[in-house]
């Protein structure tokens, strides 16, 4: 079905004219937005955590659950960029943990907790800044392979520098990042999430850089062709995500009061997963920091409720799943049904009769 535009054209004082085509609104192409599903798909899930747990339909209870997947959220906001160029980038959850890694060596070594969380946060941009060079200077190499391998190779420097051991005896003050709360309810690490999701909100709406995200997922050599450096895009949508996986690790590390080589294992799946599910596309050039931010909290609180009950991590892996596949096939369905020459004919005949 065509999409009904207006074009209009306006002309300024110094004389440039400016065209621009603007849909008309449409309450059918409104409803269907996938972020009403994951409006409804967080209902559910209130819902069933009600059921498993009285206690739960308490706000300050809700608030403290958000402590136990923020650490995650805070990843999620640059992977929704990283996808948005058609990329992928796996090694997340090892940067948290060198970045956490090298902030424990570094205060145990005789430094302040402020010039520790500095050399994290620097060791996250550094790792950031190593895939985007990768990808850049070997464009014949997919995302998948450059940061599988620094994956493996960013865990392997943190196992080394502490092997089994562990980091601790950080100052009260630290343990405050996750345990502090504003007005003795509010977290601090959600009150910093809401702002992160609305600064790259604003990045990826409102700015050129984001415009230019999405036209490189669409098509990276037309982009290029149109005059986008996209190779200094990717490299900055890298490096941004790695210094957000460094302060993710600050945050975990907070909470955990210590630091250990193997913190975030598997952290990296239920970043993407909720970043998908948000509607981010795994192809490029679609998506949007609202879906994602829904996302976060439908993935999030789910856990938290399969946790109430004591469901077991498959069980937990397969929900997520599952969740998943629905987040991928239903546009899908939704599409092939609409363009479907047989339902095309059935609503024909219906008409006739």
């Amino acid at each position: 079905m065509a999409v009904k535009e207006i074009v209009r054209q306006a002309v300024s004082a110094d004389g440039t004219r400016t065209i621009a085509a603007q849909r008309d609104f449409s309450w059918k192409r409104f409803i269907l937005q996938w972020e009403w599903m994951l409006v409804l798909m967080l209902v559910i899930v209130n819902i069933f955590n009600i059921s498993a747990s009285p206690n739960y339909a308490n706000a300050k209870n809700i608030l403290n659950a958000s402590r136990d997947f923020l650490d995650k959220a805070i990843v999620v906001f640059p992977m929704a960029f990283v996808l948005m160029l058609g990329e992928i980038d796996i090694s997340v959850a090892s940067i948290m943990a060198l970045s956490a890694t090298v902030m424990g060596i570094v205060y145990q070594a005789g430094c302040s907790m402020a010039v520790a969380i500095a050399a994290a946060l620097l060791t996250g941009v550094i790792c950031g800044f190593i895939n985007g060079i990768l990808l850049v200077k070997f464009p014949e190499l997919s995302s998948m392979i450059v940061t599988l391998a620094t994956q493996i190779i960013f865990r392997g420097i943190a196992s080394i520098i502490l092997e089994t051991k562990s980091v601790g005896g950080f100052p009260a003050w630290f343990t405050q990042v996750a345990a502090g709360k504003f007005g003795g309810m509010i977290p601090y690490v959600l009150v910093f999430a809401v702002l992160e999701a609305l600064f790259f909100a604003y990045l990826l709406h409102c700015t050129k850089f984001g415009r230019r995200c999405y036209a490189m997922g669409n098509s990276v050599t037309v982009a290029k062709y149109s005059g986008v450096k996209t190779d200094r895009i990717k490299v900055i949508v890298y490096t941004m995500t790695g210094l957000f996986s460094a302060l993710a690790a600050v945050y975990l590390a907070s909470k955990m009061s210590s630091v250990r080589p193997d913190v975030a294992k598997g952290y990296e799946l239920d970043i993407i997963a909720m970043a998908v599910l948000g509607g981010v596309s795994t192809s490029g050039g679609k998506g949007r920091i609202l879906g994602a931010s829904l996302a976060i909290l439908v993935i999030g609180y789910l856990r938290y409720g399969l946790g109430l009950i004591n469901a077991s991590s498959q069980i937990i892996m397969i929900v997520v799943g599952a969740l998943l596949i629905i987040a991928v096939a239903i546009p899908s369905f939704r599409t092939s049904i609409g363009n479907a020459n047989w339902f095309k004919k059935l609503k024909a005949m219906g008409q006739k009769k």
